[in-house]
Formats: structure tokens, C-alpha cells, sequence
């Protein structure tokens, strides 16, 4: 990960809140509005003592800090009212950390919070303050991403105990207040008009003229040239749609075999650990190059492979060296009486995904120039179609593999009853809170 590039004014704001008071903040916003680079930009300029973590491994490598479960210890699954086991590294571990940053909070469910808020009242003996006494910093976007169901004693039990799942149902917000900033300015998308409609189908407020507007742009004979990258509901059919495209090529497959260096806890890598490539394929890249040659998501076409591998892309071609993703751990320094971030792990790959097809869920945080919208039979999640029709930049580079129907605009009811009844303040207002 590197330094961020220069905030905007709202992003600048609420990065001002964040270092300048001790408040609970919820940075959310529509996607492209630029959650991420707030984040790393947070990461790198900080003078707090922050600790960054996520729900997932492939989450957390992204954003250069440590899973949820392995930074407080934590057991998989329900946690309850179990007791929490720290050992003494633990517990001066969490004694020095200001501010923690979760990062993709949409997937962290109740318990899962409930849980770091014992751990940290206990860790720092300070059990009747909300975390401890540490300020709690989340990012994300309900409208997006949301956790993942257990099996049906999990389901019972938050049905038991929880208002539901979600983060913002914690029963720590009963001890503590959360102030959300929402990020406005989009910066992916730059036509007032498509940005709307895509607020429309982000909120379930999808009227029959923005649906006929999306259907009749979507309706557009699908592209035969590449570089349109199809997003699919479903694994199977994005693999199937992969192999049959890479077969279809002349020649040989080459295979790049990942070198993995220490302990990556399973296998959630953030690329192929044996990538398949051949002249022509199509790729997309899933790192930001650090001489601004390409960014996360951008589509290319293979042209040749020796050591390294050659792309075309926007009609150049550009030489791909592997990357290299760094799986951190934090731990207390006794020696400086602060944290320590430390690689304990490696994954070097070429940063390139086989693209004739992704996920919609893979493609979260991406953009695209164009893409095919191929729901299949139907929606599976809330937030599924919004999450796939706002990856692309604007409403010409649109292709849907069939129309939208009404069934495919899924809202989760208890998302729109935090994100009406809560109070919330534009980002560009934040440094007004900041100062206060």
C-alpha cells in the first residue's frame, strides 16, 4: 500500500474529525466516493496509535492491516457471552491502541462487535466504558455488503438476542454514541444523471421511467471487441464464462505458480495461487501500479508472456512485474512502549485476474469503463445490483445479459431503518465537528 494521493475537501474534513476528536465515527457514502483512499490516507498520517483490521483476510491485506478474529484472538463463530481469553502480550497489545479503524464494518455482525467491545473493556480494565476507552473509527457501506448469515442456530440466536444482525445493532451503542459522516462527492461516475439513478436503485426507489432508462441503455448489442469485463451473481458461471474464453485461445497455457512465504492462515489469498494465462487473454489488474500505469480493476489483454507478462492496455503496452501483498500482525513494543506492525506473511503473484468474468461480490470497489451485468436467474443479496451497476463509469459503458426487473432492486429493511432514523452529517461539515 502507499501514500494516498491528495484529499478532497469533505475526504479532508472528516480525516480531521477523525484525528482531532475521541468521537465514535461511521464513515460511510455511496461507491466511488472514495472511502478507500480516506482510509489509507488515515493510515499513513496519523499521529494516533491506530490499528486497522477487517472481517476478512483478502479485506485486510487491502488495506495493509490485520483480520478481526486473529487481532483480538478471537474464536470463529457466535462468541456470546463466553469468556474471552487474553494472555498478557494481548492485553498491552490492546492497552495501546487510540484508535481502531475497522475497515468493510457492513460484514461484521453484532456479536462479532459486542465481542471486541468485552475484549477491550477487559483488556484495559476499564469495563464500564464503551471499548475500552478507545476511539472506534468504521468505514463502509450498509447498501453494499452485508454479513454473512450462520447456520440456523446462529440465525436463532440473533433472532433471540439482536435486533438483527447488522454492526449498528450492537449493544454497545446502547453505551456509546455514533456519528455518522457521509461522503457526497462521487468520483467515479461523472453524469449527474446515471449517478442518480444509481442512488435510486442504492435506496430501492427505482421508478418505472429509471428502469425503462436502464433497461433501454443496458439493451445494446453486447460487445464482441473484449475489454468489457462481465460481472456475474454466481462463482460457477464466472468460471465457466473464464475456462471456455481461455480455451478458445490459440496455444499453450503458461502457468505462474505464487511464491508464499510464511503463515497466511488458510488459503485466502489476494490473487491466483496459480494463475493461467495465454496470449489474448483477457485480465484485470487487481493492484494500483505505483508509476500510475494502470489502477485496481483496469482490463487489459495479454500479448506476451516470457519472465514477465505483457499487457495491452488503453492501446499501449506495459510490462507486469509480480506484486508482492504483505500480511501484517501488530504487537507491543516493550523497548519504545508502542505498537509494531510486522510482516508475518508474503504472497507474490502477478497482480492479474482472468476478467473476462468476475464476481459482483469480487468486483466490489473496482471500476469499470465497461461491463455486462449478467444477474442470471436472479438476485441473491441486497445490494447485489447496486453494488454491480455502480463499478461502471458511465451509463454508455452499460451492457445488461437480460432487463432488470423489479424483483432485482433489494433493499435490507433494517439498513434503511439505521440509515433513515440515524443522525446524519455531510462529510464537508465534519471539520465544524472537528472543532467544536
Amino acid at each position: 500500500m502507499s501514500p494516498a494521493p491528495e484529499l478532497s475537501a469533505e475526504q479532508a474534513a472528516v480525516y480531521d474529525a477523525i484525528e482531532n476528536t475521541r468521537e465514535h465515527i461511521f464513515v460511510t457514502g455511496r461507491a466511488g466516493t472514495g472511502k478507500s483512499t480516506l482510509l489509507n490516507h488515515l493510515s499513513w498520517n496519523t499521529s494516533k496509535q491506530i490499528v486497522i483490521c477487517a472481517p476478512t483476510g483478502v479485506a485486510a491485506l487491502n488495506v495493509g492491516g490485520q483480520t478481526i478474529h486473529s487481532l483480538f484472538r478471537l474464536p470463529i463463530g457466535l462468541i456470546a457471552d463466553h469468556d474471552i481469553e487474553q494472555n498478557a502480550e494481548l492485553r498491552k497489545l490492546l492497552n495501546t491502541i487510540d484508535t481502531l479503524v475497522i475497515d468493510e464494518v457492513s460484514m461484521v455482525n453484532a456479536d462479532l462487535l459486542d465481542a471486541i467491545d468485552r475484549s477491550l473493556r477487559q483488556a484495559r480494565q476499564r469495563r464500564n466504558e464503551a471499548f475500552g476507552g478507545v476511539q472506534v473509527v468504521l468505514f463502509g457501506d450498509p447498501y453494499q455488503l452485508a454479513p454473512v448469515p450462520g447456520d440456523p442456530e446462529e440465525r436463532a440466536y440473533f433472532r433471540d438476542h439482536y435486533r438483527s444482525m447488522w454492526f449498528f445493532d450492537a449493544h454497545v451503542w446502547d453505551d456509546a454514541s455514533l456519528r455518522i459522516l457521509e461522503l457526497a462527492f462521487i468520483h467515479r461516475q461523472s453524469d449527474a444523471g446515471f449517478k442518480e439513478m444509481l442512488n435510486a436503485v442504492r435506496h430501492g426507489r427505482v421508478t418505472a421511467e429509471i428502469a425503462g432508462a436502464l433497461n433501454q441503455a443496458g439493451a445494446r448489442e453486447l460487445p464482441t471487441d473484449g475489454g468489457a469485463i462481465t460481472l456475474a451473481t454466481r462463482n460457477d458461471t464466472v468460471a465457466r464464462i473464464n475456462k471456455l474464453e481461455l480455451s478458445r485461445l490459440p496455444g499453450t497455457i503458461k502457468t505462474a505458480k505464487a511464491d508464499v512465504t510464511g503463515d497466511f492462515g488458510g488459503r485466502t489469498f489476494p490473487a491466483d495461487d496459480a494463475l493461467e494465462l495465454k496470449p489474448g487473454a483477457q485480465v484485470m489488474f487487481l493492484r494500483n501500479d505505483s508509476e500510475q500505469r494502470w489502477v485496481n480493476g483496469s482490463v487489459g489483454v495479454v500479448t506476451r508472456i516470457r519472465d514477465t507478462v505483457f499487457v495491452e492496455l488503453d492501446g499501449e503496452e506495459v510490462e507486469v512485474q509480480p506484486a508482492v501483498w504483505e500480511k501484517y500482525k501488530y504487537s507491543y513494543s516493550a523497548t519504545t512502549k508502542e505498537l509494531k506492525k510486522d510482516i508475518v506473511a508474503e504472497f507474490q503473484q502477478f497482480p492479474l485476474r482472468l476478467a473476462w468474468a468476475v464476481t459482483i461480490h469480487k468486483s466490489q470497489g473496482k471500476t469499470y469503463d465497461r461491463a455486462i451485468v449478467d444477474l442470471g436467474s436472479r438476485v441473491f443479496s441486497a445490494g447485489q445490483t447496486y453494488v454491480a451497476l455502480s463499478r461502471i463509469t458511465s451509463l454508455d459503458g452499460l451492457y445488461l445479459s437480460r432487463p432488470l426487473r423489479p424483483a432485482d432492486i433489494i433493499v435490507d429493511l433494517d439498513v434503511r431503518r439505521f440509515m433513515s432514523q440515524a443522525t446524519r452529517v455531510p462529510a464537508i461539515q465534519a471539520e465544524t465537528i472537528a472543532k467544536s
